[in-house]
């Protein structure tokens, strides 16, 4: 059988050929901002460019990644990264679970309470960081106006590392949590009330219906959820930032807050590109941690 002319294969393609001319424009716009800036960014790690003080760019190979793993910067950053993904992530799980629980009650107008889980999300990070550090300002803070008011001793929440670290995880919690409910409401309205009046009428109280019912009906939502958060836990800059810048000392520095003084204070592109790559591949190694426990629930 002869096989046909090109020009015939193009004007009617085969299903194969039609999915790859379809899917063409989609891999061409990944790879523009997703692969190329990548790959760039990888490129930049392995070199030693910097922006100021007239280097020129030079070849260093590994020499980068090496200076990481010496880098007490680093490891502090990094500890201070994972562990407000600790505290945050269940945290802003646990909060936006119980909201999520409770704009699913049948009120009569349901819409005063889904509205209030949107305002924290629509907020930007840094004017939530703006608001918070008044909240917890030393002496005209509401914290310790409500600690004065009610016999306690005012404390200097933003100037104790180990208060810093806290008031900054409470802001994120916060800020985080209303995200958390809205994915969490749209997997327990998929849940068929049909379940809970079953239970009902077999006299499960509604704490077997939580645990029995709502929890496993509910994992692919919190698996989501959880996902989300942790990358974006991890990539945690603004509030600290605006919070804190930091401080006290480097207490409440994230990578991504070192990763910007390296690259716009130091304009020291190439390792600012290295420490930006180990962040990613931290972020991917715990997506694929999620993505594992995905794949063993199907």
């Amino acid at each position: 059988m002869q096989a046909r002319p090109w020009i015939d294969r193009l004007r009617d393609p085969s299903d194969r050929a039609l999915g790859f001319l379809l899917l063409a424009p989609a891999f061409a716009l990944l790879a523009l901002i997703v692969a190329y800036p990548i790959a760039r960014l990888f490129w930049n790690s392995l070199h030693d460019l910097r922006l100021s003080g007239g280097h020129r760019e030079r070849f260093v190979g590994l020499e980068n990644y090496a200076l990481v793993l010496a880098d007490v910067d680093f490891w502090n950053a990094a500890g201070n990264t994972l562990l407000i993904t600790a505290i945050t992530v269940p945290g802003a799980l646990v909060a936006g679970l119980a909201l999520a629980l409770i704009a699913n009650q049948p009120f009569r107008r349901r819409w005063p309470v889904r509205l209030a889980l949107l305002l924290p999300w629509a907020l930007p990070l840094s004017f939530c960081g703006l608001i918070f550090a008044w909240f917890f300002h030393t002496d005209y803070g509401v914290v310790n106006d409500l600690l004065r008011r009610a016999g306690g001793e005012p404390t200097m929440w933003l100037l104790r590392p180990h208060w810093a670290l806290a008031a900054v995880c409470a802001t994120i919690i916060w800020k985080t949590s209303s995200f958390m409910a809205l994915i969490l409401l749209a997997g327990l309205q998929m849940i068929p009330p049909t379940l809970y009046e079953a239970a009902e009428v077999d006299g499960a109280s509604l704490w077997q219906q939580f645990r029995q019912i709502t929890l496993p009906m509910l994992m692919p939502s919190i698996t989501v959820a959880l996902i989300f958060r942790t990358i974006t836990a991890l990539q945690t800059f603004d509030i600290p930032y605006t919070m804190t810048r930091g401080g006290p000392g480097d207490a409440t520095e994230t990578l991504a807050m070192l990763i910007h003084k390296t690259t716009i204070d130091y304009l020291d592109v190439g390792y600012g590109s290295t420490l930006a790559v180990c962040m990613f591949v931290i972020s991917m190694a715990v997506t694929a941690l999620y993505l594992r426990r995905v794949g063993q629930q199907a």
